[in-house]
């Protein structure tokens, strides 16, 4: 429904995400695995314009005409009959079967639990599916602008010398994720793709449809970039800038001094599961470059991926966390070539091996190896830098770059990534050096496949559970030695403790640390520190609701009405629930937009960050919650692409509205403040609040703005 060729293409019994299934299943991507709605219909699709026979109508004027029969009350609950939620069991009905779903689920038209059409939309939507439903091909026209960077580019990722296949090679598979666009051009922003074509620049595009962007074509290609077509969700922006200075870089980091090459790697297993290995020929600096030049994208290419659905998908994550990363100089990978040359075959990934019987000796082999690789990387650390790890060591953006600092937050069944360090000191930090990056997003991004079955699914969440040990072992190398191990074990409590020595390597708590410490916090001391040091490039330097040192909690250059919203919900920040009873009536993201007067509004991101005693396992997290430490984090501004919830508060109901909410110990308490500022499904407002949200970020935010998910929107 993103955009006419979803439209076309219709509806599919089976759900994409069925991460039990015992084998995978064929992609079904729009404008790559198939380009023609009789295709789509001969792998099982079938038609929501058209009915099935002259006695049913089309499937979707079913079911927008169920919804107006059957619309909810004003701003009331929805029945608790209907199941909300991604974990919902789904109906995928035909216009032929349609009259029998209708009297089951009279009420579950579409829109879906929400709000419905208004009378001139419905008659507009209606008429149309009468008439038709009509859709016409509106060719995409280029402006000279957008044509003469499209020749630019495409002619570089696509030169015939063998350092530039290579690197086009290794570009594309860090790119393929991205919404392209040319901020050098005027007008209108519009995006773009990178793709593989079986046709040249010229000709018009023909996708090569592989399940993983690594695989072997199997004919000649080309590297084409085609506009992307209809409504960009926000839970789909991973916005990429090609203008001049991106080309200049690529031709300094990549082409400005010669390096040896031999024979081009191919696409076979071992090269798809060790890019270390297959793009060895790259210098290292170079790749390493340029990822962190852009590392918040790569970040995104991870939270906004397939990869980051569901509870169990996300769990490996604590709720809020600081990502630092490491300076290549002081990256022995990076530096050392003998010691690379040997980490390297230690590197691979598992996960393209599917195959159910062999996936505990697949596991206990890739296991293995990275093991092997932390012991190796600990001796080259200890001979590297016997005096220890410093903050010279952390990458600080080249003073300038603010990609340096990211915060990433989970929100239970999804994650978001911001720039700069937001909230209160958390209570994990990763430090990443480059093969922490490079498998991270290659695990997660290039070698994720969301149609793979349990074993592709299973094998990709436990070693990205390593990497996120590894990478809080590399920040802990800061902090003094002796007192590592009772750090870990305050982030490994109860059963987390179990997995080290048989799936987490012990840390190394004797190597000593090139950081003085006076205090008997060595973390906090060292965190503020960081926060000291880094101001430069925090893109959340200061943040006084989170972080408040002073009696005005405020961001002082902005308006005074905004001001007193900030001051009044610094109050719930940064509080454990076991103070503020209000903190476990929320849900994970929480829209609050502030209006003041007629024309201004501003919006801010309550973010639920939920304890618990170690994220170490896939099952069972609510035997390791710890409700009264959950804390809020306010963010002034939007995170998060599935809000659970909106508050719209008008800004002389700030401070009521906040002290009511610190104090909502009893659901009735609860539901006066849902009642008076609330914005439930069927809030009449609902859309015109939700447009109005997304548009206040369009205005700041204009590459990462999008549609917003309401899938996961609670019933309050």
């Amino acid at each position: 429904m993103e955009n006419a060729e979803g439209l076309l293409r219709g509806a599919f019994r089976e759900s994409i995400y069925g991460g039990a299934r015992v084998e995978a299943m064929p992609p079904t991507r729009l404008g790559i695995d198939e380009l023609t709605v009789p295709g789509w219909r001969e792998r099982g699709f079938h038609s929501v314009l058209q009915s099935d026979n002259a006695q049913s109508e089309p499937l979707i004027a079913g079911m927008i005409s169920l919804a107006k029969q059957y619309p909810f009350p004003p701003n009331s609950k929805i029945p608790d009959s209907i199941e909300l939620g991604i974990t919902r069991k789904n109906q995928c009905v035909s216009s032929e079967k349609f009259s029998g779903y209708a009297r089951d689920y009279p009420r579950s038209g579409m829109p879906f639990a929400v709000t419905g059409l208004s009378d001139q939309e419905y008659a507009l939507l209606s008429g149309w599916v009468k008439q038709g439903a009509v859709i016409t091909d509106e060719p995409v026209t280029l402006t000279d602008g957008e044509k003469e960077s499209l020749h630019q580019w495409e002619a570089f990722f696509n030169r015939d010398d063998k350092r530039g296949k290579l690197v086009a090679r290794w570009l594309y598979e860090h790119l393929f994720m991205a919404t392209l666009y040319f901020p050098d051009l005027d007008g209108e922003l519009r995006f773009f793709e990178l793709i593989r074509s079986s046709t040249p620049p010229g000709r018009e595009i023909i996708p090569i449809s592989t399940v993983f962007p690594n695989d072997d074509p199997g004919q000649p290609f080309f590297y084409r970039i085609r506009q992307i077509s209809g409504s960009i969700l926000h839970k789909r922006r991973i916005p990429y800038p090609l203008d001049q200075a991106k080309y200049r870089r690529i031709k300094e980091l990549f082409f400005s001094q010669e390096w040896p090459l031999g024979d081009l790697p191919g696409y076979s297993y071992a090269e798809r599961v060790n890019p270390f290995a297959t793009f060895a020929a790259i210098p290292a600096y170079a790749r390493y470059r340029f990822m962190l030049d852009d590392a918040e994208y790569y970040v995104r290419n991870v939270i906004h991926g397939p990869v980051c659905r569901g509870q169990i998908a996300t769990d490996v994550l604590r709720d809020r966390f600081w990502v630092l990363f490491q300076n290549p100089g002081s990256d022995p990978f990076i530096t050392n070539n003998a010691y690379r040359h040997q980490a390297i075959p230690l590197l691979e990934m598992p996960g393209q091996n599917d195959d159910l019987l062999a996936m505990g000796e697949e596991w206990l082999h890739y296991l293995g190896h990275h093991n092997d690789y932390l012991a190796q990387r600990r001796s080259q650390y200890v001979l590297q830098y016997p005096g220890g790890a410093s903050l010279d060591h952390l990458w600080d953006g080249d003073g300038r770059n603010k990609d340096a600092l990211l915060t990433i937050t989970r929100h239970y069944d999804s994650a978001s990534v911001t720039r700069g360090l937001i909230g209160d000191i958390p209570q994990t930090l990763w430090l990443v050096d480059y093969p922490l990056l490079e498998r991270t997003y290659y695990i997660l991004v290039v070698n994720y496949n969301v149609f793979g079955n349990v074993a592709h699914q299973l094998l990709t969440r436990l070693y990205f559970d390593l990497i996120r040990n590894s990478s809080e072992h590399n920040f802990l190398r800061l902090i003094p030695d002796g007192q590592r191990t009772d750090i870990l074990h305050d982030w490994y409590q109860h059963s987390g403790k179990l997995k080290f020595g048989i799936f987490y390597e012990k840390i190394d708590d004797v190597s000593p640390s090139a950081e003085n410490f006076t205090t008997d916090d060595p973390k906090q001391e060292l965190v503020s520190r960081i926060l000291q040091r880094f101001e430069s490039v925090n893109a959340m330097a200061d943040d006084p609701i989170n972080r408040c040192e002073q009696v005005d909690c405020v961001r002082s250059d902005q308006p005074l009405w905004i001001q007193k919203a900030d001051q009044a919900l610094s109050a719930i920040a940064a509080r454990p629930a076991a103070d503020l009873a209000g903190i476990n009536r929320l849900p994970e993201v929480t829209f609050v937009r502030v209006k003041h007067d007629q024309d201004k509004r501003t919006v801010y991101t309550l973010l639920r960050d939920r304890a618990h005693s170690n994220v170490a396992f896939i099952l069972g997290e609510e035997l390791r919650y710890q409700p009264e430490k959950d804390r809020l984090t306010v963010y002034p501004g939007i995170t998060g692409s599935y809000p659970n919830f909106i508050f719209d508060v008008p800004a002389s109901d700030i401070e009521e509205f906040v002290s009511l909410l610190g104090i909502a110990k009893k659901e009735e308490h609860f539901e006066h403040i849902v009642s008076t500022w609330g914005v439930r499904r069927t809030h009449p407002q609902f859309w015109e609040i939700l447009h109005d949200i997304t548009d206040w970020q369009k205005e700041l935010e204009p590459h990462i703005a999008g549609i917003f998910d309401i899938n996961r929107y609670e019933n309050f």
